[in-house]
C-alpha cells in the first residue's frame, strides 16, 4: 500500500488501484468466505464493491450507521452492501475511510465503481468494479467485474441501462 501523507490535517492514504483490481480478479468468479454472500438479499455487486474499494483503501469507517464498515452479516452499515448507500457514503465523507467523486466516463479508472439504473427513476441497482479502461475511454472498450451474475473482464457495453454513473475513488482518510 502506498504510504499516507498529511493532508489539512488528514492522514490521506492513496488508493492502490492495482489491488482493487487484483482483488475483483481473483473473487469475481467465486465468493471470498471473509464476507457474507447478500445474494439472496438483493444481491451480492454492492458488497463485492465494497471488498474491492477495501483492498485498494485499507480503511474502513466504523461510525454507526453512516460509516462504511463489514465485520459480518449482521455487524455492518447499510452502505456496504447497499447501492445508494454506498454512493452516499464515497461522495459526502469526510472521516475515515474511501471517499471518491462523480466524474464522467473520460475520468474512470481501473479500482472505480460504476452504478447503473437498469428502470431509470433515479434508482440504482448495480455497482460493477471498473478493471480495465482503453485509450480513449468509450463504453465498449470498459471491462468490469461484478457479482450477482458474477463477471469479470466483461464488457461494460453488454449491460442495457437506463441512467448510468461513475465513481473515481479519490483515496482514504485514516482519522
Amino acid at each position: 500500500m502506498p504510504t499516507s501523507h498529511l493532508y489539512r490535517g488528514q492522514n490521506i492514504v492513496p488508493y492502490d488501484r492495482e489491488k482493487a483490481v487484483e482483488y475483483a480478479h481473483k473473487w469475481a468468479l467465486k465468493r471470498n468466505p471473509d464476507y457474507y454472500d447478500f445474494e439472496k438479499l438483493g444481491g451480492d455487486c454492492t458488497s463485492f464493491a465494497s471488498q474491492c474499494i477495501y483492498a485498494g483503501s485499507g480503511v474502513m469507517n466504523y461510525k454507526p450507521i453512516y460509516g462504511w464498515y463489514y465485520e459480518n452479516s449482521h455487524k455492518r452499515t447499510a452502505s456496504w452492501s447497499g447501492v445508494h448507500y454506498l454512493y452516499d457514503f464515497l461522495i459526502n465523507n469526510k472521516g475515515a475511510g474511501p471517499y471518491a467523486k462523480e466524474v464522467g466516463i473520460d475520468e474512470v479508472e481501473p479500482g472505480d465503481i460504476i452504478q447503473l439504473s437498469f428502470d431509470g427513476g433515479g434508482r440504482y441497482n448495480h455497482t460493477p468494479v471498473v478493471v480495465e479502461v482503453g485509450n480513449p475511454v468509450k463504453y465498449e472498450n470498459i471491462l468490469i467485474a461484478a457479482h450477482s451474475i458474477d463477471r469479470d473482464n466483461y464488457p461494460l457495453s453488454n449491460y442495457k441501462w437506463v441512467d448510468i454513473r461513475f465513481l473515481h475513488i479519490l483515496g482514504a482518510r485514516n482519522k
